[in-house]
């Protein structure tokens, strides 16, 4: 502490930060439409960025999965679903966020090359 009472100032900067890894997350949503307007809604969702959808009912209920480079993206892809005319329902059932380094590694399961 210098004798005026503050701590001294580093002649060293502060190191800069790091820029950001890439990253993807992944999400999986149960979309609830209105049964009449389940074909409409179905290509709605698919025209969204990212979605795919993996299974659908008669009843409306559709198994949706979506891909975003950031939590923002994802948070507004899901919000874009959820206010789609015919939705009636959604609910985030899965969400995986991890740098792409780490998605593109290969996992060793055991059964050799």
């Amino acid at each position: 502490m210098d004798s005026d009472g503050t701590f001294p100032m580093s002649a060293h900067p502060l190191p800069a930060a790091l820029p950001a890894s890439p990253e993807l997350h992944i999400a999986s949503l149960v979309v609830h439409a209105s049964p009449r307007r389940l074909d409409e809604v179905r290509a709605a969702v698919l025209a969204v960025a990212g979605a795919e959808i993996h299974g659908a009912s008669d009843m409306g209920k559709l198994v949706v999965t979506l891909e975003a480079p950031t939590t923002d993206e994802m948070m507004a892809r899901i919000s874009q679903i959820q206010r789609l005319d015919g939705v009636l329902a959604s609910a985030l059932v899965y969400q995986h966020a991890d740098t792409l380094a780490a998605m593109n590694e290969e996992i060793d399961d055991g059964n050799g090359p």
